[in-house]
């Protein structure tokens, strides 16, 4: 099998502000042309994972290299990387074209080769025949694009992305997580994107990271994090997950240890239903049941102490009593749906 390009790894990366701890003795390797993304909660580290890797900021100890190369003391303009804000940082008194253009003139490139480039930019980002237009007259996902081209008109190994469709409605912000992986994948480069939207992570990402207070808890395919969460703070992060520990796990599994189901994994049943060998089970009274479309979350209070939450589609196939509060049931899920967890952080 044929060893994977390393495009950027840490080694025991520490990033301290003071006393504060930013970033706590992160490992980590993210690979050649993949779309990579960090996802954590406000202060988990992961933006300034970000910064050192363009050299906005220094490690307080530990390495960091690109493609092989000890970057950890180069500035910015040293490394092969590009960065892609949230606030897009276009120049207002610039056209479309002479801001993503910007960076060859500067190196002097000629008339011809910058409007070949920049026009190769624009049919990329799919903003043809707006290069005269200013900044003000786009809408905020066509800014977002301006800056996507001017970020890749150099061809850096290495794209950055610091939350940069968080100012975008949901719906755009749908429409431009599709519009990044296909660029992404047309242009070959490696992605790394910053993001504390789980949704964002599991759409666009090959791999991604879960950071927790300065540290990595998990790195996997979107589908391993969801599905076999390490930590329970990764199964309460990326998803929703019910967390079984104590007595209440002990009664259930037979064993004491602590592991989590995903509510859409649970099924509502009579309170007699006869269970197979194969299935945990847990009764207890519906507390909540809440309509939200396509599904319908139910809160249950368990007999013992604790309570799960669990998702049902809504398939428009009555059952011959639909769950509502006050209604005793049993809760039933598949041994193989369970996840046994760590504490983490």
């Amino acid at each position: 099998m044929e060893e994977k390009l390393i495009a950027v790894r840490f080694l025991k990366v520490e990033k301290h502000f003071g006393e504060v701890a930013a970033v706590n003795g992160v490992d980590l390797e993210i690979f050649d042309g993949e779309f990579f993304t960090m996802l954590g909660p406000s202060g988990s580290g992961k933006t300034t994972c970000l910064r050192m890797i363009a050299g906005f900021e220094q490690p307080t100890s530990g390495r960091i290299e690109l493609y092989g190369k000890d970057v950890t003391g180069l500035p910015p303009y040293d490394r092969p990387v590009h960065t892609v804000f949230q606030d897009y940082a276009l120049f207002p008194h610039m056209s479309v074209g002479e801001n993503i253009g910007y960076s060859l003139m500067i190196r002097r490139k000629t008339g011809a080769e910058i409007s070949r480039r920049v026009n190769d930019m624009l049919e990329l980002v799919r903003l043809p025949g707006l290069a005269k237009r200013k900044p003000s007259q786009l809408s905020g996902g066509q800014r977002q694009r301006v800056a996507l081209g001017r970020a890749l008109i150099d061809q850096p190994k290495v794209l950055l992305l610091d939350e940069p469709l968080g100012a975008l409605d949901l719906k755009l912000r749908q429409q431009m997580q599709i519009e990044l992986k296909n660029i992404q994948q047309r242009v070959g480069i490696t992605f790394i994107y910053v993001t504390h939207d789980q949704e964002e992570a599991l759409t666009m990402s090959d791999r991604l990271a879960v950071f927790n207070q300065g540290c990595v808890e998990q790195v996997g395919a979107p589908a391993d994090i969801y599905e076999c969460p390490a930590t329970i703070f990764t199964a309460g992060f990326v998803g929703t997950s019910n967390v079984i520990s104590g007595a209440l796990a002990e009664k259930i599994t037979g064993k004491v240890q602590t592991l989590t189901v995903r509510p859409e994994k649970i099924e509502i049943r009579d309170p007699q239903a006869v269970t197979s060998g194969s299935e945990y089970y847990a009764d207890g009274v519906i507390r909540d049941s809440i309509y939200l479309g396509m599904y319908t979350r139910y809160t249950i209070v368990l007999d013992q102490t604790g309570e799960l939450t669990v998702v049902e589609q809504n398939l428009g196939m009555p059952r011959k009593v639909q769950p509502a509060p006050g209604m005793r049931v049993r809760a039933v899920w598949e041994h193989s749906s369970t996840r046994t967890v760590e504490a983490g952080r």
